[in-house]
């Protein structure tokens, strides 16, 4: 677990979990977010609800929030990280 941008996240620090992040997953069993390291672009593929898609640059700060619905592609050049956050 990390604290991103005041956000308890879990950290996909495994290849497995950067490639599964929160796909598949139902809204009521996701963590409250999920933070990818060295990445600039998600997709949500076989996600079941829509995330909000935080863009994090080298320092830490936020760069763009995007609200990503399932079977979408986000990406932001510069990003370092990207933080999904489940919307209700």
């Amino acid at each position: 677990m990390a604290s991103v941008l005041g956000v308890e996240a879990r950290v996909a620090d495994r290849r497995w979990r950067r490639a599964l992040g929160l796909m598949g997953l139902e809204r009521a069993h996701a963590p409250a977010a999920l933070l990818i390291p060295r990445c600039s672009s998600v997709h949500t593929f076989g996600m079941r609800f829509a995330i909000d898609v935080v863009f994090i640059d080298a320092a830490g700060r936020e760069l763009e929030r995007r609200k990503v619905a399932p079977r979408r592609l986000a990406g932001r050049r510069g990003a370092h990280s990207v933080l999904e956050v489940p919307l209700d």
